[in-house]
């Protein structure tokens, strides 16, 4: 699917401070679900726990997830995964180890290299208006195509409203089997008022990457998943992630069983099998964290971009309300680590999955996906987990 954040707008003249915030909670708390199996703490020579290890087990014995994986790739270029919880709460099944997950908003990331890449080619221009290839999709209260350019939708600067808000998205439990088209979904923002005029903040919002992957299709007169799949995954070959065709609802490989409660006190729902049209271009992706990773690490060497377009992804606006500290570019997320530095990655949710990643300059990697929607208590141990990875 996608990140769906509380609503807040950060003006662009302002860095690093909050114009207004309009706190909506869809992160569900996932609570104990089942007491699972703990993975063993791993340790290092001479007796140090491994900490990614004991992260992963706390996420599961203290944050309720049934299961937690992890994937890191160290200074000395080896790559350790992890796991801990188990993979199937009605038969207990083991976690599979680096098993396929709904990767959610790394969708993004994906999208917005196809759209940096036909830039290159000279068929999208960035700061050009939407109206330009798509003449009169954007038009509603407060939003016009006409001063929307390609660059903010990358950015989450255009001020278009969240689909996600539609009433016919409200109840994840109603849709988890139906399709829904592009349009559909686009349509149910602009039932709603913008939320700033284009340019002027920033807002997380689901509906900007709709309309990039609308562009896609425009201007190569094939489907987003095509795209996606010819110009990134089997160019630097992922050969466990996929862009699910219509109707394919399930998972291909193995892969842990994903969860989702409706509310704190409902009983879990295995949200495993879904419809991803629900999140198309901005979250349909499957994948594993050691694919995302690799994913990550070939577009940093400069393998899916021209140096020009990498730079233009990398420069970023302040996005706070993802983390203290965390700037969002073009598709891309950077976060101060606690050693010093950058990660860059992205993240995702789905109903059923969050998974959070980062890559760094000087080759460290690391990815840990739980198999639930964390509350706000687990979401932040999951970064701690990431940044204790990312710097031991």
């Amino acid at each position: 699917m996608y990140e769906h954040a509380p609503h807040s707008r950060f003006p662009l003249s302002r860095r690093g401070s909050r114009h207004r915030a309009v706190a909506v909670v869809t992160a569900v708390a996932a609570g104990v679900m089942a007491a699972g199996a703990l993975a063993p703490t791993a340790a290092f020579a001479g007796g140090r726990p491994d900490t990614v290890q004991s992260g992963l087990n706390a996420l599961v014995k203290d944050d309720g997830m049934p299961a937690a994986l992890a994937s890191v790739k160290g200074r000395d270029g080896r790559t350790r995964t992890y796991t801990a919880g188990v993979g199937d709460l009605t038969t207990g099944a083991k976690v599979p180890m680096d098993g396929q997950i709904r990767a959610g908003s790394n969708t993004k990331t994906f999208t917005a290299v196809v759209v940096l890449q036909l830039v290159a080619e000279g068929k999208l221009a960035l700061d050009a208006p939407v109206d330009t290839y798509l003449p009169g999709l954007l038009r509603g209260d407060g939003i016009d195509g006409r001063t929307i350019t390609i660059r903010q939708l990358l950015q989450h600067t255009s001020g278009l409203p969240e689909y996600m808000d539609a009433p016919a998205l409200s109840d994840f439990t109603a849709i988890q089997y139906r399709y829904f088209e592009p349009r559909d979904l686009l349509d149910g923002a602009l039932a709603q008022k913008a939320r700033f005029p284009a340019g002027t903040g920033w807002e997380y919002s689901n509906t900007n990457y709709i309309v990039a992957g609308l562009l896609i299709q425009k201007v190569t007169g094939r489907p987003v998943g095509e795209e996606i799949t010819k110009r990134v995954i089997d160019r630097v070959g992922l050969r466990h992630t996929y862009f699910p065709v219509p109707g394919d609802t399930g998972i291909h490989e193995a892969h842990p069983q994903g969860y989702y409660r409706s509310s704190p006190d409902a009983p879990p729902i295995d949200y495993t099998g879904m419809d991803s049209s629900m999140a198309w271009a901005t979250g349909a992706i499957v994948s594993t964290n050691t694919d995302l990773l690799s994913f990550f690490a070939a577009l940093l060497d400069g393998r899916l971009l021209p140096a020009a377009q990498l730079a233009e992804m990398r420069t970023t606006v302040p996005a706070e309300l993802l983390g203290p500290g965390v700037r969002y570019g073009l598709g891309l997320q950077s976060r101060p680590l606690s050693c010093g530095g950058l990660s860059w990655g992205h993240g995702g949710t789905s109903p059923g999955y969050r998974s959070r990643n980062g890559v760094t300059d000087d080759g460290r990697a690391a990815a840990i996906t739980v198999t639930t929607i964390p509350d706000a208590v687990g979401a932040q141990h999951m970064a701690d987990t990431l940044d204790a990875a990312l710097c031991r």
